[in-house]
């Protein structure tokens, strides 16, 4: 119970936060995270790091793949499968390799 109640004035004290900073606040904000998620250094690093992370996934898959049930190999084989053919960018602007 303290941690909903917890929660909950959490909530509540950043909807009045929210509601005091206001609209214009906002959008300077989105503005800002936008130009972030644009600079070129952000999106080269995140693109390093998605490769990274699908490099390591694939070697977790090949190490555990015999463990795993039939169903959900079929499921992460289906997944690379349908990903690997072209390049598609992602909602972060990186390709989706």
């Amino acid at each position: 119970m303290r941690y909903r109640l917890t929660f909950l004035a959490g909530l509540a004290l950043g909807y009045v936060l929210g509601t005091k900073a206001g609209r214009e606040r906002y959008e300077q904000l989105k503005k800002s995270a936008r130009q972030i998620a644009q600079n070129p250094a952000v999106r080269n690093t995140a693109e390093t790091a998605a490769q990274q992370g699908r490099v390591y996934a694939g070697k977790a898959f090949h190490t555990v793949g015999d463990r795993i049930p039939e169903s959900v190999a079929h499921r992460v084989r289906s997944l690379r499968e349908r990903n690997g053919h072209g390049v598609r960018e992602d909602d972060w602007g990186t390709s989706n390799t």
